[in-house]
């Protein structure tokens, strides 16, 4: 009989970008998109960013990470692997919930590209007005 290892899945968005997660216990190896997370994010701000849900709740050598990345540009992604990270941590010890809510990780952020309107270039913007 095949012994089941627990798994813990979860879902994160920002912009456009969805991050869908998979943590295993295990010993803190990272796979993003069947890459290494530093060569697929490429800088030290960004990974810091990712991490801070594992640094706050001390987990980050407990658990294999698996993340399947798409949409939107690297920082959009970055944000919906944190917020994805943040759910499956508080799948796996619901414990773990008001500590990563007071630091912000558990909220999606809503910010979305405006859509273009009619009769206008952009979201925004107007084309110029001539009086004569």
């Amino acid at each position: 009989m095949v012994e089941k290892v627990a798994e813990y899945r979860a879902t994160g968005r920002r912009k456009t970008a969805v991050a869908r997660v998979c943590l295993k216990p295990g010993t803190g190896k990272w796979v993003v998109n069947s890459k290494d997370p530093n060569i697929y994010f490429g800088t030290e701000a960004v990974m810091k960013f990712i991490e801070q849900p594992m640094k706050l709740t001390e987990t980050r050598e407990k658990f294999d990470l698996s993340a399947n990345l798409t949409g939107g540009g690297i920082v959009g992604q970055a944000g919906a692997l944190r917020h994805a990270i943040s759910r499956a941590l508080v799948v796996s010890d619901a414990s773990l919930r008001k500590v990563l809510k007071s630091s912000g990780c558990m909220t999606r952020d809503s910010r979305m590209k405006e859509r273009k309107k009619y009769g206008q270039p952009g979201a925004r913007k107007r084309f110029q007005f001539s009086k004569r």
